[in-house]
């Protein structure tokens, strides 16, 4: 299949509706019926502002999150709507790839 993946960008303190973002994001995948999405816990990272982030002791809030969905056109369609209708403001990249399934069950 050809599709998208689609990864956002996020801290672990960021939230949306009383959840934090990046489980917000997953529920969010959940109900569109998507194949899945992953959430990774980075130790430290920036963005834009050029601000470091990072996974300390006493700044855990502060964790880069990244959510990653891999999604057919039509699911990246629907998802990309939704977050508009949600007015979510968040960083993403979208990368167009090919995703199949291999082996038996």
């Amino acid at each position: 299949m050809r599709g998208y993946q689609v990864t956002f960008f996020t801290e672990q303190n960021r939230r949306h509706e009383g959840k934090p973002l990046g489980e917000w994001l997953m529920q969010l995948a959940k109900r569109l019926g998507l194949q899945g999405a992953t959430m990774v816990s980075a130790t430290e990272g920036f963005g834009a502002s050029g601000r470091i982030h990072s996974a300390r002791f006493f700044e855990l809030g502060d964790q880069p999150v990244e959510v990653q969905m891999t999604v057919t056109e039509a699911q990246a369609e629907r998802l990309f709507e939704s977050l508009r209708n949600a007015a979510v403001h968040l960083f993403y990249v979208k990368t167009a790839v090919e995703f199949g399934t291999l082996g038996g069950e």
